[in-house]
């Protein structure tokens, strides 16, 4: 699909799904005055972040103070069956992230609420409820559908196991929509887990109102803050002691409130 066609296959789609027309016109917005907004400062925060990045293993162990075994290993048939599920998938979504720092942070917090922005596959989902669930803790989820893609929606969170879904409560909009149809549920969260609009702009907005939601002593984490130099700016402008952690060539951000 060339590019052109894609654009207007896009704008169609949108057009069949009412409850996304907020999106669509940000979209528009976006791609005509702001198509910068995702990569500024992506040098700089690459710079930042490989300066004082340590391991997934380093941040669980000297951080959280807890002994580190790998998300595979402490749920090997869950995770074993979550592979098979990504496979039969047949359509392509978002892989997973670190697995085992968004399960260590959310035993940390003890967390009883936690939410996340982006979901697809389901991997941080999963990470998440395997820790939620021993608490019968409600994990929110905000997951923008794959607009172009017609099966997707019902294989998003495909690779959570069924016996963690009834601890689960997603909303297929984009934040702006799914956000404070959650706060309505629940207004204070142990755990945030940021995945969504990778721009510039996207991740400020949402990491300001995401961070008033989140209780003292929650732990905030955001994926991919080598992207762009938001996360390195939110936390200079506010006076946030960041973690970075490396995983798989890519970095994680992540906050934990006093």
């Amino acid at each position: 699909m060339n590019k052109i066609s894609e654009i207007v296959s896009t704008f169609f789609a949108y057009l069949k799904r009412p409850d996304l027309y907020p999106e669509l016109r940000r979209k528009i917005w976006k791609n005509i005055f702001n198509r910068s907004s995702g990569l500024r400062g992506k040098e700089e925060a690459e710079k930042w972040c490989k300066s004082i990045a340590i391991s997934e293993k380093d941040f669980i162990e000297k951080v959280l103070n807890t002994t580190f075994v790998p998300f595979e290993k402490l749920f090997p048939q869950e995770f074993a069956s979550a592979l098979q599920a990504q496979a039969k998938a047949p359509v392509k979504m978002g892989g997973a992230g670190s697995l085992s720092v968004i399960y260590y942070i959310n035993e940390f917090a003890n967390a009883q609420r936690s939410i996340e922005t982006g979901v697809a596959y389901g991997w941080s989902s999963f990470a998440a409820l395997a820790s939620l669930v021993h608490r019968n803790g409600t994990l929110y989820s905000s997951d923008m559908p794959y607009i172009l893609q017609n099966q997707s929606e019902d294989f998003v969170g495909c690779v959570i196991p069924e016996k963690y879904k009834k601890n689960w409560d997603l909303y297929r909009y984009a934040d702006k929509e799914s956000l404070p149809k959650i706060f309505e549920k629940s207004n204070s969260f142990d755990v945030v887990h940021y995945d969504s609009d990778k721009t510039y702009d996207g991740r400020l907005w949402a990491y300001n109102l995401l961070w008033s939601k989140l209780k003292s002593g929650g732990i905030f984490m955001s994926d991919d803050v080598g992207d762009n130099a938001a996360f390195k700016d939110y936390c200079e402008k506010n006076k946030r002691k960041p973690h970075i952690i490396e995983f798989d060539g890519k970095y994680a951000g992540v906050i934990i409130k006093d």
